[in-house]
């Protein structure tokens, strides 16, 4: 049977940190608009930002698919659609692997910048600071399960556990006894993962849900030149004359 401290870190944390976030973003969306903004950096330094960002959202994004189908599809879901465990697990591994190195290699580009540029860190708030920390934590915590569980060591499944107790978690039936039979690695990561979410509506990544399509194809902010362009009519008239 489920302890206190296990009911308190996984069957009611995750319903305060979805309550945090939701009211989170409601609350900044309706009275701080002007604050719903990357706040980028890259009028201080681009060629860093663009190289470091890249890798780390695309990272981002192979990670967060891989724990939408490992957690929110049944493995009763891929084997009936002819995916055996053995192959699930096989791309898994390698998609995780692919994605960790990235993550890593893109957050670290980051974190160079940030704090070793002098404007960059300056415009730092504590906030950012925040969210790195969250952020190494958790992609250590993951690089962790990926890399030593499941590359080089004994393996877990967690679908069968971990899934299932996220899944319950929309049917207001959680099961933390899934979860706490579980490595302990896999445990600190759920629980930091859910301190991250309540931090995120708060932080500058709300800009995500601002044009996440665009968002996808470039994960970073473009700043064009405040010149204001010709009127329309000016450069029609430019344009006669020049070919008379």
């Amino acid at each position: 049977m489920a302890t206190t401290m296990q009911w308190l870190l996984f069957g009611v944390l995750p319903y305060v940190a979805m309550t945090v976030f939701l009211v989170g973003l409601i609350w900044r969306y309706r009275f701080d608009q002007y604050g719903w903004t990357t706040r980028s950096s890259q009028l201080y330094e681009k060629r860093w930002l663009i190289i470091g960002a890249m890798m780390f959202h695309y990272g981002a994004f192979l990670a967060i698919a891989g724990h939408v189908l490992g957690i929110l599809v049944p493995e009763q879901w891929t084997e009936a659609l002819g995916i055996p465990e053995s192959l699930y697990s096989l791309v898994s591994k390698v998609g995780g692997t692919i994605a960790v190195v990235m993550v890593v290699a893109g957050l670290a580009v980051l974190t160079v910048r940030r704090w070793g540029n002098d404007r960059v860190r300056a415009a730092t708030t504590g906030v950012d600071i925040a969210v790195f920390v969250m952020l190494w934590l958790m992609i250590i915590l993951g690089a962790m399960e990926t890399i030593g569980v499941n590359d080089f060591g004994a393996g877990y499944n967690y679908r069968p556990s971990i899934g299932e107790w996220f899944r319950g978690l929309f049917y207001l039936q959680p099961d933390p006894q899934l979860v706490t039979g579980a490595p302990l690695i896999y445990q600190v990561h759920i629980t930091v993962a859910w301190f991250f979410f309540m931090l995120f509506p708060f932080s500058r990544l709300v800009h995500a849900f601002s044009a996440p399509v665009g968002y996808l194809l470039r994960p970073y902010v473009v700043y064009r030149s405040r010149k204001p362009a010709k009127p329309q009519k000016e450069r029609k008239w430019q344009t006669i004359g020049r070919s008379r």
